[in-house]
């Protein structure tokens, strides 16, 4: 710091003189020892300080994410009284009667709960990106447009469910009542699987369309202009421009929300289910995460219930893992 105030000094002193000559500058020994002096007051000697910041964090995870987990590990392999009574040890029973028991419907569940997820990621995602990639235009009021497209994030999963049920409802839905009477199409959701499952896909990724609004946009917003000028001077039209430049770059972000909205089908989703079809019409929209609920809450089955929610989880880790593994090399960073 006092070798560069002095280097100006020299300047500003050519620069009166009209010369080119070094006029010299003398460096006192206390701007040195003012400078370190800066320099250590930001420097922390407790050593324990890191580990208290982040403490309170891992208190949380600890409380409400490995507790939970080890409890519903050590449970899946008990026959348990779901009143307080005793505990038989069953092993691996409440395992193999998921996948080997015709009557638990657990294959079913499966079934539903892949296919759920994947159309929640393949509908939100591209409707975000391309709500996203018309909002980065220049056009007037696009932060208004901005704006309203964010607003529905703030929806709880619970409170969409109900404005989709009001909507659909056989009975007292508007939308409803336009299907029946305007398009003549035997709306009836609560009868029929088909019906049931794209009204819980439809409300699920509609909740999800803001999230990915935001992420594509920031990326958008990122992707150097001009990369694209370049590429317009070139002749290239803007759906090559798109393919070629900007997609690619958004390849971070595309990884990211692939991850997350997959993540959000299986395990949040369970809000909308429960308010909406509440897993029928008979068992036909009960997804993992709804049939986890409904063995162990409706049904008392404690030790089915945690065996279902351990298999959940390693089906989740499972496949981050895979997707990190082998999707993420095709990623540009």
């Amino acid at each position: 710091m006092a070798l560069a105030i002095c280097q100006i000094n020299n300047d500003l002193s050519r620069g009166r003189r009209g010369g080119g000559h070094f006029t010299g500058c003398m460096v006192r020994p206390s701007d040195f020892h003012t400078e370190m002096d800066m320099a250590k007051q930001y420097e922390f000697k407790a050593k324990a300080l890191p580990y208290l910041l982040v403490l309170p964090q891992m208190v949380i995870v600890f409380l409400f994410f490995f507790w939970p987990a080890a409890q519903a590990v050590w449970q899946s392999f008990f026959l348990q009284d779901p009143f307080g009574g005793k505990m038989i040890f069953v092993g691996l029973e409440n395992y193999t009667k998921l996948f080997t028991d015709p009557t638990s419907g657990y294959w079913q569940s499966f079934a539903v709960s892949v296919a759920f997820a994947l159309c929640i990621t393949v509908i939100s995602m591209v409707s975000g990106l391309f709500l996203a990639v018309q909002a980065n235009k220049k056009i007037r009021f696009a932060s208004f447009y901005k704006t309203m497209l964010i607003w529905p994030y703030a929806v709880s999963t619970l409170v969409a469910g109900v404005i989709w049920l009001f909507m659909f409802n056989p009975n007292v839905g508007v939308l409803a009542w336009m299907l029946k009477h305007v398009f003549h199409v035997d709306w009836n959701y609560l009868l029929n699987f088909n019906q049931a499952f794209l009204l819980i896909t439809l409300a699920a990724s509609w909740k999800q369309i803001s999230y990915n609004f935001v992420f594509f946009l920031s990326g958008l917003q990122a992707v150097p202009e001009t990369l694209i000028e370049a590429a317009a001077i070139d002749g290239a039209g803007p759906a090559r421009r798109f393919q070629k430049i900007i997609f690619p770059l958004l390849s971070p972000t595309t990884f990211y929300l692939l991850v997350m909205n997959l993540v959000y089908g299986f395990f949040e989703t369970f809000p909308i289910v429960h308010q909406m079809t509440a897993g029928g019409p008979g068992k036909s929209t009960a997804i993992l995460v709804y049939k986890v609920w409904r063995d162990g809450v409706v049904n008392l089955d404690l030790g089915s219930s945690a065996a279902q929610s351990v298999v959940l989880m390693l089906m989740v880790i499972a496949l981050t893992i895979v997707q990190f593994r082998f999707i993420e090399r095709k990623v540009t960073y």
